[in-house]
Parts: structure tokens; C-alpha cells; sequence
């Protein structure tokens, strides 16, 4: 074979495979994540003509301003991925960021759907913690209660006791904390029944509960429950925001609700966003996706901006946008005050 038609060879077999690689970039999706800026809520007012956040049963006062909580759009969960296309346009585009697939979700044996459900459940475990933190800042009663948090299929528990079960005894012992709960049934053994008294709607019921061996220990009885503890006010807080999951809202559901329990308008008007996981204690913790939150906040037309203290490293990386103050806080109190502070034109606490 001549040298012109090896030449020629090769560059046939390189171009076939260059077209064979961008049509599978074209036509598969790659292990790639895309974070972008998502829309933003304000807390203290209202979506589709509902109110995000409804007090009844106690006093409440105007709000003014916004206090608006932001998102991050995703493409691409667990076992998908995009497209070529556009994991080239995210890298060119400063607002958008691609992440590895493992990055954002590390088990990525679990389902579109799982990861969907366990968002669901942390949003709503950030409001019931929301609640804690609101009060506990107002110094105001609330009740801790014990509750089914998950029943795995297929186990003695399965169709007896549902998410969200309050537990109230287990036999005729009063359930106080999570730990009650497996000290009891630790001291039952396998084949026992055990009759869990639970509040379901405001219906108590006493249900029986035959119980299996565990699966981790052959001398313990199994119910294949998880428990853990929520928190409830004595008048009615209902959160009302559909299609989003995750549990980076807490902050500021928190304070949305200090807000409409306290005279005054918390933002004098202003425009407020930013994000943050919240515990009932009133500590705020780290977020994902600070840098977007950023972008869709500004946009929105916030001025000021709450960010957990755990995230400046990455704010000061990614820069802030003109015109966005990012003030940093680590608890309740600190994010009331940075609030405060920058109504009456003091300075703020920045992550700088």
C-alpha cells in the first residue's frame, strides 16, 4: 500500500471515529450535572395567589418587602445525564456550572424518583425545623414529637404505619424521644407482638405489630421503622410551595415566621434573599449551588443577600454580582440582625 493511500486510510478511520464519538455525545447522555439559576419565592407573600407561609390561631402583623428564598435548577439526576450540546454551552456560560454526575449524586444507584422523595421529605423536615428555630428565637412554646420517618417495604411495619405517624406510646410506655422508641421494641423479642399507639390526623390508634428478627442482629426484634422528631407549633403554620425539594429553605422560612409574629416590617421594605439549612436550635448550615442562588437572587432585584458563613470560601471564589450585598451569618439571630443592620443603613457583616 502506497504512503498517500495510508495516509488517506487513517484520516478515513479518524474522521469515522470522530463522527462515531459526536454522534454518541449527540445521542447519549453524558455523567454530567447542570446547575443554573432557579426561580426565587418570597416567603412573606404569596405564589399563585397563596400564601407561602399561613399563621392562624395566634396574632400575627404586616410584612412588608421581600424575603424571597432561591433555587437552583438541575439537569440531569441520577442515572441520566445531558447532552453534549449542552454541557458545551455550560461551560462557556459564567452563570451556568457542570458538575461530574458523582458530585451532586454519589450513590448513583438510586432512582430519579428516590432522590425526588427523599427532597420532598427533607423540604418538609426543614419547615417542621423552621418552626423550632422561629419559636426558639421568639422564646415561644412549641411540642417535639416522635414520628415514623420511613417503613421499609416488605418488613413487619409495611401498611401499618405510614411517614409521618406520630408515635405516642409503644405498649403502655409513653414515648418521649427517638430512643424510646428502639429501647422499646429492643426489649421485645423476635415474634413479639407490639401494639404502637400512633396519631394519624388526629386519630389515635393503638396497632399491633408482630415482629421479625432483625436483620443486623439475630437476637433483637424488628419492626423496620425509622424514627426521629419533628416539631409543632400550638396554632397552625401551613407552608405552601409546590416543586421544590430540598432542605436550603429553612432559613428563611424561619424568618418569615418571626417576621409575621413580630410588629414591624423585618425588611422595611427591602429586598432580601438568600438561602440556608436552619436547626431547631437556630444554627444555619452550608448549601449547594451558593454561586446560582447569587445570580437568581440579583436578578430577582435582591439587594441584600444571607449566606451561610460555611459558603463565603465559595462566594468570595465565584464573586458577587453589582449591586448584591452578601452579608454572612451562622444562626437565626444573626440573620435577624444582618436584616436589621442593613434597614438602618449600618454596616453588614460580609463574607469578605
Amino acid at each position: 500500500m502506497s504512503v498517500a493511500r495510508r495516509r488517506r486510510t487513517r484520516l478515513t478511520w479518524a474522521a469515522c471515529t470522530g463522527a462515531a464519538l459526536l454522534a454518541v455525545g449527540i445521542l447519549v447522555p453524558l455523567p454530567f450535572v447542570e446547575l443554573s439559576p432557579g426561580p426565587t419565592f418570597n416567603v412573606i407573600g404569596e405564589v399563585d395567589g397563596q400564601q407561602v407561609i399561613e399563621i392562624s390561631g395566634t396574632p400575627t402583623f404586616p410584612t412588608g418587602g421581600n424575603l424571597d428564598m432561591t433555587t437552583v435548577n438541575e439537569r440531569g439526576g441520577p442515572g441520566t445525564g445531558i447532552y453534549l450540546g449542552r454541557v458545551l454551552v455550560g461551560w462557556l456560560d459564567r452563570e451556568v456550572r457542570i458538575l461530574p454526575r458523582g458530585a451532586i449524586f454519589p450513590d448513583d444507584q438510586r432512582s430519579d424518583a428516590e432522590v425526588k422523595a427523599d427532597n420532598v421529605r427533607l423540604f418538609s423536615d426543614s419547615q417542621a425545623d423552621s418552626v423550632a428555630a422561629a419559636l426558639t428565637f421568639l422564646r415561644r412554646p412549641f411540642r417535639t414529637l416522635v414520628v415514623v420517618n420511613s417503613v421499609r417495604d416488605g418488613t413487619p411495619a409495611d401498611g401499618k404505619l405510614e411517614p409521618g405517624d406520630e408515635i405516642v406510646k409503644v405498649d403502655a410506655t409513653v414515648v418521649t424521644e427517638p430512643a424510646d422508641v428502639t429501647r422499646l421494641v429492643g426489649e421485645a423479642k423476635p415474634g413479639d407482638t407490639v401494639t404502637v399507639t400512633i396519631s394519624r390526623s388526629g386519630v389515635e390508634t393503638a396497632v399491633p405489630i408482630s415482629t421479625k428478627v432483625s436483620p443486623v442482629d439475630p437476637d433483637r426484634a424488628y419492626l423496620g421503622i425509622t424514627v426521629g422528631e419533628t416539631y409543632e407549633a400550638p396554632f397552625a403554620i401551613d407552608v405552601t410551595l409546590d416543586g421544590v425539594g430540598g432542605p436550603s429553605a429553612g432559613l428563611f422560612f424561619s424568618l418569615g415566621i418571626v417576621d409575621k409574629l413580630t410588629p414591624g416590617e423585618l425588611t422595611g421594605g427591602r429586598f432580601v434573599a438568600g438561602t440556608g439549612t436552619i436547626t431547631p436550635d437556630g444554627s444555619v448550615g452550608p448549601i449547594g449551588g451558593i454561586e446560582q442562588k447569587l445570580v437568581g437572587a440579583r436578578s430577582s432585584g435582591a439587594t441584600l443577600f444571607l449566606a451561610p458563613a460555611e459558603n463565603c470560601d465559595e462566594v468570595l471564589a465565584t464573586g458577587v454580582p453589582d449591586g448584591l450585598t452578601v452579608a454572612r451569618v451562622s444562626t437565626l439571630a444573626e440573620a435577624v440582625t444582618a436584616i436589621e443592620d442593613y434597614v438602618a443603613g449600618r454596616p453588614a457583616r460580609t463574607c469578605g
